[in-house]
């Protein structure tokens, strides 16, 4: 059984939120590399960066990122620019569902071996069943779920929805 947590409206509005917070975070920067972790991710990503050229002056890149999500260590991680490309700027990490980090840590890890000027997280779902240290500097929602519980993000247009399976 599928419980709609959230509706199109309620995660636009979080995006839109997060946006905002990213700006506040950022207001003194000439451009702002937001990261997506590919799947629902770049997904969430992409809707953040939208609303933040509308709010900025700033030049808002976006940085596709990919990895094997089960096995991140044996396939590496890549992005869609050169490591100069986000020398000593600012970084948002986004990804759909923040579940136990693994995600998070390994995409944080491949930007931290770069100097780079600050580096931030924003989640659409915070899980609460980190087995990483690693928190979302910007969140959606969190939810305490049972490890048999499933969190499923459909981003379709006008009609994005997250459930709980």
């Amino acid at each position: 059984m599928m419980n709609r947590i959230l509706t199109h409206e309620q995660i636009q509005h979080i995006a839109k939120r997060i946006a905002y917070q990213i700006y506040e975070t950022n207001v003194d920067e000439k451009e702002i590399i937001i990261a997506g972790i590919n799947g629902g991710g770049m997904s969430f990503a992409k809707k953040i960066a939208a609303i933040l050229k509308k709010i900025t002056d700033a030049d808002i890149i976006l940085c596709k990122m990919d990895m094997d999500k089960k096995n991140p260590l044996k396939s590496g991680v890549n992005t869609s620019m050169d490591e100069q490309e986000y020398t000593n700027k600012s970084i948002v990490l986004v990804d759909d569902v923040l579940n136990s980090g693994t995600t998070l840590i390994y995409g944080t890890h491949h930007f931290l071996k770069t100097p780079i000027k600050q580096l931030k997280t924003a989640v659409l779902v915070n899980r609460n069943h980190k087995k990483y240290p690693i928190k979302a500097d910007f969140k959606g929602i969190s939810l305490s779920t049972s490890l048999n519980e499933h969190i499923k993000v459909v981003f379709e247009a006008n009609n994005d929805a997250v459930y709980l399976e």
